[in-house]
């Protein structure tokens, strides 16, 4: 059995679409550009992967706990923590088009092309460049100089014909209360779910019984208005994150930093994804934020090349500083065992989950050629798989449906199933096959109509192996198999 892995993200967006993952938001109106709803299948992916996420932060640590923060907060937050002033993407304008786009995107593109058509001495140095751009002249100035030496053309018109490059603020900004007129009414949505951790620091020491090191996990939606926001649930206008500020001492953030980048790798690892298809990108020295001692990317390897899929930060004492200076609130820690004060420092844990939704898709998709014919196969970890097992009756005949519905409901307690009737069993199969199903269990004559124990067919989906198993067994096979499954 062969089998390709996917080599285009065209092929997940026509899947995501055709079995229900991920459709465009209001497509019936044209659609709106960057924003995306979760289908039948593609909202309980997200949901296991956000379930996986939680149980591995907080279920399984004593010293993490969890909130849900507001998106609306007080406008203070966002100058606290530097987004009003500072939160900010280099755009430039293709004066033909009139369209916009993101100046480092558009070099990052240029040196994928460069990588595919198999110069990558000459992507190694532009990559370089990139790197270090903010050190010659100005970052936007650097990057300016980069597109006009390299002669990147716009992506739309194909021209060669651009403005200067300048820097534009991505918060979405709105007014609050019905009579709000002016600036002093603004309200942002927020662009991402670190401050509203940072702001409930107090309220969760003195109420949750935590010590410092301890950690604030939350999910949650965040808003940013990208002008290039393209490759497909990549980036998009509104997404979800899953965050995790662990506070500790000064003086122990690097070995914390240390432990947590290796913690959320294994963490990708633990949810089926292939470990040659994952790399850690240290940010270099003079690429880091002006808050950050060390900073690093997870990052996947996606049709699109290598992007981050999760940040890891030590964010120092900046944030939890800048909200006492702004608020006039202590965000001191007493460590009562060594009698002393301090602001705790942040190591942070931030990965998108629609990212890793994409990831998912992409890590598990392989198209396989069996006996001749082809089929198209999700192979997800189980744990994941939107459903976990497929009921198939062979024929509609009433004594095959009857136990295939019996199964149906003794299953649905523990697992999400999906009985099917209709069309060839063949064709049952690969619809599941398409969904990441991992097990489907057939009811036929042969197991009903056999002395003693009433027996089913059970299917694996990633071989396509089938064993006869009686019906007594089906949910212990299926917590057998979900535990020893391994990524392939």
């Amino acid at each position: 059995m062969s089998a390709t892995h996917l080599d285009s993200l065209d092929k997940i967006v026509s899947l995501a679409k055709s079995r229900g993952f991920i459709f465009q938001s209001s497509e019936i109106y044209g659609g709106l550009g960057a924003v995306y709803d979760y289908g039948p299948l593609g909202v309980e992916l997200k949901r296991n992967i956000q379930a996986a996420w939680w149980k591995a932060m907080t279920q399984v640590h004593d010293n993490i706990v969890g909130i849900d923060a507001a998106i609306f907060m007080h406008p203070k937050v966002w100058k606290a923590s530097g987004h009003v002033d500072g939160f900010n993407d280099p755009m430039i304008d293709d004066k033909e088009s009139k369209k916009r786009y993101r100046a480092d995107m558009l070099i990052e593109q240029h040196i994928f092309k460069l990588r595919q058509n198999g110069d990558d001495d000459k992507a190694d140095e532009l990559q370089k460049e990139l790197d270090t751009t903010g050190t010659r002249k100005g970052l936007c100035e650097d990057l300016y100089d980069i597109i006009m030496q390299e002669e990147i053309r716009s992506p739309d018109s194909g021209a060669f014909d651009w403005t200067e490059v300048r820097q534009f603020n991505l918060m979405f900004k709105t007014h609050y209360g019905a009579l709000a007129k002016d600036d002093d009414d603004v309200i942002y949505l927020r662009p991402e779910t670190a401050q509203g951790i940072f702001v409930n620091y107090k309220n969760v020491l003195d109420t949750a019984r935590v010590q410092v090191p301890f950690g604030i996990a939350q999910i949650g939606k965040a808003f940013r208005n990208e002008v290039v926001a393209r490759q497909f649930v990549f980036r998009m206008r509104e997404f979800e994150q899953m965050e995790m500020q662990y506070f500790v001492e000064p003086g122990t953030d690097g070995e914390e930093y240390e432990k947590w980048l290796q913690t959320r790798m294994d963490w990708h690892k633990s949810i089926g994804i292939r470990e040659e298809n994952l790399r850690v990108s240290p940010h270099p020295d003079d690429k880091l934020a002006h808050y950050a001692r060390a900073a690093a990317d997870i990052q996947y390897q996606y049709p699109i090349g290598w992007q981050e899929v999760e940040g890891i930060h030590n964010r120092s004492d900046f944030d939890l500083s800048q909200h006492q200076e702004f608020s006039g609130k202590k965000m001191e820690y007493f460590d009562q065992k060594n009698q002393k004060r301090y602001i705790p420092y942040v190591i942070e844990t931030s990965v998108g989950l629609d990212r890793t939704t994409l990831m998912v898709l992409c890590d598990a998709y392989r198209e396989e050629e069996v006996d001749g014919d082809s089929r198209t196969v999700l192979k997800i970890h189980p744990k994941l798989a939107p459903t976990k097992v497929g009921i198939f009756p062979l024929i509609k005949k009433p004594v095959l449906q009857e136990l295939a519905r019996k199964i149906e409901t003794e299953l649905k307690e523990d697992y999400t199933v999906l009985y099917d009737e209709a069309g060839s069993i063949g064709k049952r199969y690969r619809r599941q096959d398409e969904a990441g199903t991992p097990f489907c269990i057939t009811v036929d004559f042969d197991g009903v109509e056999s002395d003693g124990e009433d027996t089913v067919t059970i299917r694996y989906r990633d071989d396509m192996k089938q064993d006869r198993i009686p019906v007594s067994r089906v949910a212990e096979v299926i917590r057998d198999g979900m535990k020893s499954w391994k990524a392939g």
